[in-house]
């Protein structure tokens, strides 16, 4: 049975190793499932996830929490070695933007 409103992030990818494609899902890490088409994975994965969400909901746990139903502030703090700030620093002004312009643009490549 399929989970009612699922917003739960899948993906399904090859596996060399296992000479089939995988089928994964973020929020549940330990997760995964085999199959011989990527369509018989993403549906593998996802009856297995609802499998496991029936069972933590009747055990009383606590399910993860969709990442499509988080929201995000568009805030994060990152250290770096002070060259690279630095650098980071010269290029923004070079360009004539801010630093957080110029850390945006290199991390949304």
């Amino acid at each position: 049975m399929a989970l009612k409103n699922d917003r739960y992030t899948y993906r399904v990818t090859w596996s060399e190793d296992d000479n089939e494609y995988v089928g994964l899902c973020v929020e549940f890490p330990s997760l995964s499932w085999l199959a011989q088409t990527p369509e018989t994975a993403l549906k593998g994965i996802r009856k297995l996830v609802a499998d496991v969400v029936k069972d933590m909901d009747a055990s009383g746990e606590a399910t993860p929490e969709p990442l499509s139903c988080k929201s995000y502030s568009g805030k994060f703090m990152v250290r770096l070695p002070p060259d690279v700030h630095r650098k980071l620093a010269v290029a923004a002004a070079e360009s004539g933007v801010s630093l957080n312009r110029i850390a945006s643009s290199k991390l949304s490549q």
